[in-house]
């Protein structure tokens, strides 16, 4: 077993099917060797997860949604690289959306359930920059909404 699939199995996780696009584009291009993720918005097995963060969110229920994206982008990673984790060099980029009150401030906090995932599961290759901004609204009401970019070898 690759050490991805024991870390996310020793996390109990298991990635769901790449969800599929929304709207008029792909989930992921491939120039070179770098990946590109299109977002991912929040939802698990129950379904989306909406709302917004500082009005019917709070931080910790916003790094969940924000966790959940990050589950869906390394669902779109391993199929992006043919399900060969060997593939996978590093993550290099996540920005993150969050559904927000104009005077909420702590987006970095809510990111950082993605991040910390990223971590987690791909140790120090996991480790990226980042954007984490807030957003008036976000497709269907979720609350969090992140895209990625990753380099394979």
């Amino acid at each position: 077993m690759h050490p991805i699939d024991t870390a996310l199995a020793n996390l109990g996780i298991t990635l769901p099917d790449a969800p599929a696009p929304a709207a008029n584009y792909v989930p992921f291009v491939q120039v070179g060797n770098l990946v590109h993720i299109s977002g991912q918005i929040s939802q698990n097995a129950a379904g989306l997860i909406k709302g917004r963060v500082g009005e019917t969110l709070d931080v910790a229920e916003g790094a969940e949604a924000a966790r959940c994206c990050a589950v869906s982008l390394l669902a779109q990673l391993k199929k992006a690289c043919g399900g060969d984790w060997a593939r996978l060099d590093r993550a290099v980029k996540l920005v993150g959306f969050v559904n927000s009150t104009p005077e909420f401030t702590d987006q970095p906090k809510v990111i950082n359930g993605a991040s910390d995932l990223m971590v987690a599961v791909l140790g120090d290759a996991g480790r990226h920059a980042r954007s984490a901004v807030s957003a008036a609204s976000l497709p269907l009401g979720v609350a969090v909404e992140i895209e990625a970019i990753f380099a394979l070898k």
